[in-house]
């Protein structure tokens, strides 16, 4: 049985990893989850599969080089899949030295520690171990507006805010294991992600939330900054395809092929509850387009994101399966279904921190 230790398995992404990754393989595999649990890592995320005696929960920091490495000597960890990460740009620009303490120190332990459990006496690896680490299309910086302009896995890279820059550091840091010790890894770097369980911090969770409540939806700027969307699933498909098919050593970009602006997301997601919301539900009369509310720019805020996956296509096989208006309805109904899950992480120090950002 292949075990897989999981690094930040109770986030949006990663908890969506481990939920594939036991639907496709159900007992042939063992996860073994490692969280901190800060704020945006939730347990509740994990329910269905918290039983399961093939899946361990870890409570441990991935900077505590202790623990990491007793996990390491306990068990036979065939792959690494390393999610964790402080990942929300605005925070980064408030504490960004909490970014590159967990996402360069803590990328650092992690490879520390794979090293050491893998390495044979002559400086080879043992067979069939691999690290892979999850970054962002955000190292890459900011891209013209021109819909011919996509990052590449050449493209230089150029970090504009300390969340991507201590990405970048992280990904660096895998280069330099990869080319120094010839260390077994891949890195991914995704486009936008949404779908199930993401924290509503982040822009499309946010506004579903906020148009429910009829509370003010905020749009950074002019609203006219463009992602490129990539459905959750589609993601955690990817990942485990590079993990069991890609070269050792390189680099995949993982984008979703649906760019839009941020104020059309906005404007997709209030047409789309209001299709979805039956004439009965109160709430469906206060979401409306009176809800937009333009707020003052973020710090550093890079115009345009696109990625090219034509590497990963071409030589895995993996292409983004669920467009955004499939992927938008499917969302939606997910957080409907799952309304007490909202209600509990929007809750506390969440909304302290909303209102200090959102409601000056």
């Amino acid at each position: 049985m292949r075990t897989y230790l999981v690094t930040g398995g109770a986030g949006f992404i990663g908890s969506n990893y481990i939920h594939y990754m036991f639907r496709k393989y159900g007992d042939d595999i063992r996860i073994i989850n490692v969280d901190a649990l800060t704020y945006a890592g939730n347990l509740e995320n994990l329910t269905q599969v918290q039983d399961r005696p093939n899946y361990t929960f870890v409570k441990a920091d991935i900077c505590d080089k202790e623990t990491i490495t007793r996990i390491f000597a306990e068990n036979e960890i065939d792959r690494v899949v390393h999610f964790a990460a402080e990942s929300h740009v605005d925070r980064s620009i408030r504490t960004p030295e909490v970014f590159v303490h967990t996402n360069v120190l803590g990328t650092a332990v992690m490879l520390n520690c794979a090293k050491a459990a893998w390495e044979l006496t002559d400086g080879t690896f043992r067979e069939g171990k691999k690290f892979l680490h999850v970054s962002t299309d955000e190292v890459y910086g900011s891209l013209p507006d021109d819909e011919n302009a996509f990052f590449y896995e050449t493209s230089p890279y150029a970090p504009h805010s300390p969340y991507s820059a201590s990405k970048a550091g992280a990904d660096m840091l895998v280069k330099a294991y990869m080319d120094t010790y010839h260390f077994p890894a891949n890195i991914t770097n995704c486009s936008n992600n949404y779908g199930p369980y993401q924290f509503p911090e982040k822009l499309i969770p946010l506004i579903i939330n906020n148009a429910l409540q009829g509370r003010k939806l905020p749009v950074y700027g002019d609203g006219r900054n463009v992602r490129d969307w990539l459905y959750v699933e589609d993601h955690a498909k990817a990942i485990d395809m590079v993990q069991e098919q890609g070269r050792l050593f390189e680099t995949y970009n993982i984008g979703g092929h649906n760019e839009k602006r941020n104020i059309e997301i906005v404007n997709i997601i209030i047409e789309t509850l209001r299709e979805m919301l039956p004439d009965e539900d109160p709430r469906k009369a206060h979401v409306t387009t009176d809800l937009i509310t333009y707020v003052e720019d973020r710090k550093g805020h890079d115009r345009r994101y696109a990625i090219a996956p034509d590497k990963i296509k071409a030589e895995i096989g993996w292409y983004p399966e669920t467009m955004f208006k499939e992927g938008i309805r499917k969302t939606i109904e997910w957080y409907f279904a799952h309304e007490e899950w909202m209600k509990n992480v929007t809750s506390g120090d969440y909304q302290k921190y909303y209102t200090e950002m959102y409601e000056k």
